[in-house]
């Protein structure tokens, strides 16, 4: 198991002038990103080394680009989707390696866990992988950013879509931890709102590998939908059962949160005509093209939605740490809240006071086998989700640090 991965990356250049080398400052004259992934599990295809790689080459383009007068060095480690070991890596980097940032944070319980110790700690949390809203709500705070996407935006985008087009009756095969029960709850909501209805709901076990027993439950409800408010190979697993269970095509499953690996590892003709919602597609324009064939070089799978946000996460983490002139938390912060996102993940987005950084999302569905001219061609873009109705707006948030 890879426990610990150290990329240092060093730049000679000097500042073009003294006086700017006068006012930056950078503890050491360093500045350390840790990415805390699941390298081993569940989710180590939609995050894991990809992540690492995403940040590595942030890195290496922000230092061809910008040219800083600063070093850069990176950590991983795999965090095993426990909170408490990545509490215990979060506090070891912050106390005693000199960590600026912890980021990606796959899988909700390691998030929140990290961002408690980051504000204790006055560093900043970086989330691309973990998808829980009380992340930006009842649990907010001034030093983390939740990047990529959200159970709200799953939600507003997957379950509006299935529900509006004639799936009204619902039952939840949920991941039992906060990830899996905020989805269900957000998709609810969303079901309801658009003259659905809940049946019911079965909790199964983090991470799960046996899902007949929930699949019969399901399947005894009589829903239209089965709704999988899980992720990574909890979904895959619970994709193939209900195929060999005969559940499929007789009632319909809604992947509330799936991944382009997901699509990948089970094929097209089991998946085909799925909806999803994503925050990134590599064949979307020119743009996306272009760096999901520079990660696919190396990786040799086309990127996720939480690698694609690790990148742009990073690269403006290290511009704000750059116009700030210094890596003083809440200097970086507040550069980061004040220049807007204008990349191939994002155009125009903003990362708000509570932390949300809105961007528009997409509402895809899964080419049939025959329409797919080329590999990792797997979706139809049906539907692109503004921002501004992507997320959940700021006048129902719950996070103290709004004001109303």
């Amino acid at each position: 198991m890879l426990d610990k991965k150290l990329l240092t990356v060093a730049c000679a250049a000097v500042f073009a002038t003294l006086s700017a080398g006068a006012q930056a400052q950078y503890s050491g004259n360093v500045v350390k990103i840790g990415v805390l992934t699941d390298l081993s599990g569940t989710y180590s295809d939609l995050a894991g080394s990809g992540a690492v790689l995403a940040t590595e080459m942030a890195i290496a383009d922000f230092i061809a680009k910008e040219k800083p007068a600063f070093k850069i060095e990176m950590v991983s480690s795999d965090h095993q989707n426990k909170a408490d070991i990545a509490a215990n890596k979060a506090r070891e980097w912050f106390e005693r390696e000199g960590v600026d940032t912890a980021t990606e944070l796959v899988t909700t319980s390691t998030a929140l866990a990290v961002m408690k110790i980051a504000k204790e700690k006055d560093r900043i949390a970086l989330i691309n992988g973990a998808a829980s809203t009380p992340i930006t709500n009842e649990q907010c705070n001034d030093v983390s950013v939740h990047y990529t996407y959200d159970t709200y935006a799953l939600s507003n985008g997957t379950a509006k879509a299935v529900t509006q087009q004639g799936g009204k009756t619902w039952f939840f095969l949920t991941a039992d931890y906060a990830f899996g029960h905020a989805l269900e709850k957000d998709a609810t909501a969303v079901i309801t709102a658009n003259g659905g209805k809940v049946l019911g709901s079965v909790a199964h076990p983090f991470p799960g590998s046996d899902f007949s027993s929930f699949l019969l439950q399901a399947q005894a409800s009589g829903a239209q939908v089965i709704g999988l408010a899980n992720a990574g190979a909890d979904t895959t697993n619970a994709i193939k059962q209900a195929a060999e269970f005969g559940i499929t095509p007789k009632q319909s499953l809604a992947g509330l949160l799936m991944f382009i690996t997901d699509v990948h590892s089970l094929g097209l003709k089991p998946t085909q005509g799925m909806y999803l919602t994503t925050g990134f597609y590599w064949d979307r324009n020119d743009e996306t093209r272009a760096w999901a064939k520079r990660f696919f070089d190396k990786q040799k799978r086309m990127p996720t939605m939480v690698q694609a946000g690790q990148y742009s996460s990073i690269y403006h983490y290290l511009e704000a740490v750059k116009a700030a002139g210094t890596d003083d938390t809440m200097k970086v912060m507040a550069a980061m809240k004040k220049a807007p996102i204008n990349d191939f993940f994002a155009k125009n987005g903003v990362i708000r006071a509570d932390g949300r950084m809105v961007h528009d999302m997409y509402l895809v569905q899964v080419k049939k086998p025959a329409d797919s001219k080329y590999p990792w061609d797997y979706y139809t873009i049906r539907q692109t989700i503004p921002a501004d109705q992507a997320f959940q707006p700021l006048s129902e948030s719950r996070c103290p640090l709004v004001k109303k």
